[in-house]
């Protein structure tokens, strides 16, 4: 790996650990109580007593910003999580399946594969109505159809592989070797393409949350919180600006140690 490539790596696992740290624990990192108004100090500017301002009631903006990640994160791995181990589950059963079932269940997934994955959440979240779990459903089934087809074609190849093979030819049952020799390498793949589908799914929820589908006033999101100064963005950017910043520099590490994994799980970065 090049030396530009390991700072890059540095950096991005260094803004996801920060990320996470406030998630876990962002009483440590907050300066304010993250509901607490007072109409007096509405929409100050950034400066020594409120670092990101105040936003129209006068809520440290800083501070929403440190408690929103636990929501905009958890949604993210939440919506990834479910779509990692249902992917792996019925991207695998295709893969195993006789050709009929396999390319029935591959025709419906190329369906919803072409849809533009934001819409598919819209759609969903429209159907079962706003809120944080809805997103979580609507995300998840969004991103879905990726990871079942990844799974189907890693299964597909692995489960000739020589060692597989190898291990029906001295008795072991198909069952066992599937758990022990082909569902570690599917989930191996699906893996790094999760490390890359966290950042897209807090895109996505952020989005929704802008939206208005997401969590309601004052729960601090930062999808909602971009909703919520969009209105006074000349008179009051930070408002927006500053969870904006954090969700771009999220999904921007995010992708880039999932890019830099996956171009190591090809041996295309030494």
């Amino acid at each position: 790996m090049r030396l530009a490539q390991r700072v890059l790596l540095g950096v991005a696992v260094g803004v996801l650990a920060l990320i996470v740290f406030a998630a876990l624990w962002p009483s440590v990192l907050a300066t304010h109580d993250p509901l607490q108004t007072d109409v007096r100090s509405a929409l100050l500017s950034p400066g020594g007593e409120h670092l990101f301002g105040t936003d129209q009631s006068g809520r440290d903006v800083y501070s929403r910003v440190v408690y929103g990640a636990g929501r905009s994160l958890g949604i993210g791995l939440l919506a990834t999580g479910i779509a990692l181990v249902g992917g792996l589950v019925l991207g695998s059963l295709a893969g195993l399946a006789p050709r009929g079932i396999d390319a029935a269940m591959m025709r419906i997934n190329d369906v919803l594969m072409a849809f533009p994955e934001f819409l598919v959440a819209l759609v969903v979240v429209a159907v079962l109505g706003p809120g944080p779990v809805n997103i979580a459903i609507a995300v998840t089934l969004a991103a879905g159809p990726v990871y079942i087809r990844l799974a189907r074609v890693q299964t597909r190849t692995l489960r000739v592989a020589e060692h597989v093979e190898a291990a029906r030819i001295l008795g072991v049952a198909p069952a066992r070797a599937f758990v022990r020799h082909v569902a570690p390498g599917v989930l191996g793949s699906l893996s790094v393409l999760a490390t890359i589908g966290i950042g897209s799914s807090i895109l996505a929820a952020a989005g929704l949350s802008f939206l208005g589908l997401g969590p309601s006033e004052p729960t601090p999101e930062w999808g909602l919180m971009l909703a919520g100064g969009r209105n006074v963005l000349g008179q009051a950017w930070w408002i927006s600006v500053f969870p904006g910043i954090a969700i771009t520099l999220t999904v921007v590490s995010a992708t880039v140690v999932g890019r830099i994994l996956r171009a190591r799980g090809e041996g295309r970065v030494s």
